[in-house]
């Protein structure tokens, strides 16, 4: 079997034995399909005619093309899957891709607004109404708990410890951490809670904090919604959930906190993905350095 036939018969194995979603399917076979061509060129059609040198060759001008390293990586892992396929499936007997790296993602900053942005952002007026007061309270607990969109949806009425300042979060792989719940965030979820939330439960009994108009836990849609208008209302395009993630942990590393501690309130498994915040900007480190280095000053 051919090149090209291997090729439509891993993307029916994809469909039809994997369930792969049709996004996924029909960008595998447009980079398979220029895979096999680019093959073709160069007068490849076995499938055991492929080597590594050529793999890694066709992979390395995908790359000086100017594709998006998020594409290309995508590329590189369509084409182990179907060499993997083809030596699985006794198409071929060797598996050239076998010693192949995945090309690495460069660390990209995380979009942040300043600390300006954020007083704009929360301090505007916000109706004094069920809803309203819930899009407060979305809005200061994404930015002082520095809460993934995820966890403020499946936060539950008993995770909120309100009279201890603490709020108990499960995050990625259900794993249990406590965030304090202090100063604006407090004060904008207990007034949710007091005069909000009844009247949007209405009869409908629920362990949400956050719900929506029918009663109902808000979903992460409505949460990427309520922070793009309200975000749109104080000059900021764009505004998502992370954003404020993102925020809460700059603007702590900037006010001084651990880097240590930082990572416990977010929820990192490890100190190195909590590093992607440090990116502080120069005349901040400088400051940093004055007042903490004993022989930073000239003498006097």
């Amino acid at each position: 079997m051919d090149l090209a036939r291997a090729r439509d018969e891993y993307l029916r194995y994809l469909s039809v034995e994997r369930g792969s979603s049709a996004n996924t399917i029909d960008a595998y076979g447009r980079d398979l399909a220029r895979y096999v061509t680019w093959l073709g060129e160069r007068g490849v059609r076995d499938p055991d005619d492929v080597t590594l040198e050529l793999v890694e060759e066709h992979v390395a001008e995908l790359t000086r093309s100017g594709l998006a390293s998020s594409s290309v990586e995508r590329a590189a892992s369509a084409i182990k899957g179907f060499h993997r396929f083809m030596l699985n499936d006794e198409i071929s007997t060797a598996l050239p891709t076998a010693d192949l790296p995945l090309p690495a993602k460069p660390a990209r900053l995380p979009d942040v607004i300043s600390r300006e942005q954020a007083a704009r952002l929360l301090d505007q007026p916000f109706p004094d109404t069920p809803a309203g007061l819930r899009d407060h309270a979305i809005l200061e607990v994404l930015y002082g708990c520095g809460l993934r969109a995820s966890e403020l949806c499946g936060l539950d009425l008993r995770a909120v410890l309100l009279d201890e300042g603490l709020v108990r979060v499960f995050g990625k792989g259900s794993k249990e951490r406590v965030v304090p719940l202090l100063g604006a965030a407090a004060r904008a979820l207990t007034a949710y809670l007091e005069r909000g939330r009844g009247a949007l439960a209405g009869r409908r009994p629920s362990d949400a904090v956050f719900l929506n108009a029918r009663g109902g836990r808000l979903s992460r849609q409505s949460v990427h919604a309520i922070c793009e208008r309200y975000g749109r209302v104080a000059g900021i395009e764009g505004l998502h959930p992370h954003t404020l993630r993102h925020s809460f942990a700059t603007h702590l590393l900037e006010g001084g906190a651990d880097l240590r501690a930082v990572q416990e309130l977010l929820g990192h498994a490890s100190v190195a993905t909590t590093q992607l915040y440090t990116h502080l900007d120069r005349s901040h480190i400088r400051q940093v350095y004055l007042d903490a280095h004993p022989r930073a000053h000239d003498a006097e």
